[in-house]
């Protein structure tokens, strides 16, 4: 279901409320330029700082915007099994393709805490899950075995975001759960190195900002075009490497704002750039002719 370039939508804010306008036209922005599915809800659209409610408005915007053009996997995870369980049951009412699963933060469990979380969520919610695994922001790494144990033992649960920055253990997940398990790059300067062991694409961040490029550069090496794939990667590599520069998705959004294509507007704990990364992030933008 999920295969090349999936973006991680940016949650856009006018005045303190979800900019329910521009967050549509970035689906269709985003559909028009060939990405193959949506991420509402994840860490690039700020889901910590979204209210319940918005959480659930936001997933439900998209899948209307998107009119079954392409799949949608919203973000329903969290560190509550019982809310990861509520909010996945919401994404499926509503018409969501898929759920994405990120290992509880905080808490810390253990291994086997992490596969009786996903487990329950996965025999309560009748819906295909991809697990995220983001050990730099949750403080657990998901181990190759235990996705391994999900995968046999949970019919739905199809694959994973892989964001620890480990080509390794990228390796190492599609060596233990086969081939047929989606594991997606949660790192866009990754994704190339990831597809080469046997990923499918990327989740990708800077794909809020071209689209089209980071779609071209996954179905380039999908169709065996290794050269196109490359060029397109080391083209695409310092706005790549600017999208993580501060704390994801200020960066993004920051970006996004000097292109005319979002306010910019975030929620703390999330900030306006310091102005050394500012410039920095400027002068990366007007090589890609997208700042004056």
């Amino acid at each position: 279901m999920f295969k090349g370039s999936v973006t991680a939508l940016i949650t856009p804010f006018k005045n303190g409320k979800v900019d329910e306008n521009r967050l549509k036209a970035n689906v269709d922005f985003q559909i028009k330029n060939k990405v193959l599915g949506l991420l509402p809800c994840g860490t690039t659209g700020e889901s910590p700082t979204l209210s319940h409610l918005e959480h659930r408005k936001v997933i439900q915007l998209v899948v209307k915007a998107a009119k079954g053009r392409v799949p949608v996997m919203a973000g329903t995870g969290s560190n509550s099994t019982d809310e990861a369980v509520e909010l996945t049951r919401y994404a499926k009412k509503v018409g969501c393709d898929a759920a994405l699963m990120v290992s509880p933060y905080y808490n810390k469990p253990t291994q086997k805490g992490l596969y009786l979380h996903f487990k329950k969520v996965a025999d309560t919610v009748d819906i295909p899950i991809m697990l995220y695994n983001i050990p730099g922001r949750t403080g657990i790494n998901i181990e190759a075995v235990t996705m391994a144990k999900l995968k046999n033992d949970c019919k739905n649960i199809i694959g994973v975001k892989e964001a620890t920055g480990s080509l390794d253990m990228a390796s190492q997940i599609i060596s233990a759960c086969g081939k047929d398990f989606c594991v997606m790059s949660g790192d866009d300067n990754l994704t190339l190195p990831i597809m080469s062991v046997g990923g499918r694409g990327v989740i990708s961040v800077i794909s809020n900002i071209v689209p089209r490029q980071v779609a071209d550069m996954t179905a380039a090496y999908a169709r065996g075009d290794f050269k196109k794939a490359q060029e397109i990667h080391y083209y695409l590599f310092p706005l790549m490497k600017a999208a993580f520069i501060e704390t994801n998705p200020i960066p993004v959004k920051t970006a996004m704002m000097l292109a005319g294509m979002d306010t910019g507007e975030m929620r703390l704990p999330m900030c306006s750039m310091e102005e050394g990364t500012l410039r920095k992030m400027t002068d990366v933008l007007r090589t890609y002719g997208l700042v004056g």
